[in-house]
């Protein structure tokens, strides 16, 4: 099974980089013009994404919990918070579940990880509060897909002054 690694980012129509929440937003300029901004979606080259509507809002939810809360908290506050959002939005999720991790040639188990939320059966959601995050956080998020019925996987850093989001598509 090969892995897409795509790095997804809430942007603008507008073109601009920064994210906003799912709202419209009216601006008022210097000049007086009055423009209307669209809510940020997230995107990628064909526009088409698996889970695309659920994962944009997970990543929405860690958009706020970071605008709240900022960099400097430990990993469980963070998880509680997205908890919570996803509590206050009555979409069904899994905590710390446990997957096998089979040998190919035996199918005999081999050890077991635990992921920290699996969202509605379809989206694993792996959170880290460090400065940086490694490309084998990634590799790890990847394994998991790999080794479960899963096939989308969102990586989210709490801990950089910017959030960090990395979705990982298993396909075959």
């Amino acid at each position: 099974m090969g892995g897409l690694i795509s790095s997804v980012r809430a942007v603008k129509h507008t073109g601009n980089n920064r994210s906003q929440t799912g709202e419209h937003r009216t601006m008022k300029l210097k000049t007086n013009r009055i423009i209307t901004t669209k809510p940020w979606r997230v995107k990628n080259k064909t526009g088409h994404l698996l889970f695309g509507k659920l994962t944009k809002k997970i990543i929405g939810f860690c958009y706020e919990i970071h605008k709240q809360y900022g960099s400097g908290q430990k990993e469980s506050v963070y998880q509680k918070a997205l908890k919570e959002k996803l509590e206050i939005n009555k979409i069904p999720y899994k905590k710390e579940l446990s997957i096998s991790i089979k040998s190919e040639d035996t199918g005999k188990s081999l050890g077991s990880h635990r992921l920290d939320f699996v969202i509605d059966k379809k989206v694993v959601v792996e959170t880290k509060a460090i400065k940086f995050t490694p490309t084998k956080l990634e590799q790890q998020l990847y394994s998991y897909l790999k080794n479960s019925e899963y096939k989308v996987g969102l990586m989210i850093n709490f801990g950089s002054s910017k959030l960090y989001i990395r979705r990982i598509i298993l396909t075959k």
